[in-house]
C-alpha cells in the first residue's frame, strides 16, 4: 500500500485591513521595488501612506494580476491598469448580479 504523504500549507488572509510595507509587498509579488513603484505612479495600487509606503493587503492581488497580464499577454503597464479597472468592474457586476438572484 503506498504511503500518502501530507504536506502543510500555511500562509496569510490578507485583506483591506492587512497592511504591508514596500519590501513585503515585494515578496509577496516576487517584484523589485522599481516595478511596485511604476504601478504607483500609474494608478494600479495607491499606497495608504506615501511617507511610509504602507499598501493594504488588497494590493497584493492587484500587483500579482497585473504582472500576470504584462507577462502573460504582453500588456504594457497602462493596458494593463485598465483591464484591472474592468475585470474589478466585472467582479462588482458578478456579485451584484448574484446577489440579486438569491432574492428571487
Amino acid at each position: 500500500m503506498a504511503s500518502r504523504k501530507e504536506e502543510a500549507i500555511t500562509g496569510a488572509v490578507l485583506d483591506e485591513d492587512s497592511e504591508l510595507t514596500l519590501s513585503e509587498l515585494c515578496r509577496a509579488c516576487g517584484l523589485p521595488a522599481e516595478h511596485i513603484m511604476a504601478l504607483v505612479e500609474e494608478g494600479v495600487i495607491e499606497p495608504r501612506s506615501r511617507v511610509r509606503l504602507r499598501f493594504s493587503g488588497v494590493c497584493v492581488r492587484r500587483v500579482r494580476r497585473v504582472h500576470s497580464l504584462e507577462r502573460d499577454l504582453g500588456v504594457n503597464l497602462a493596458g494593463a491598469a485598465l483591464a484591472i479597472e474592468l475585470l474589478e468592474e466585472i467582479e462588482r457586476l458578478q456579485a451584484r448580479l448574484a446577489r440579486l438572484e438569491e432574492r428571487g
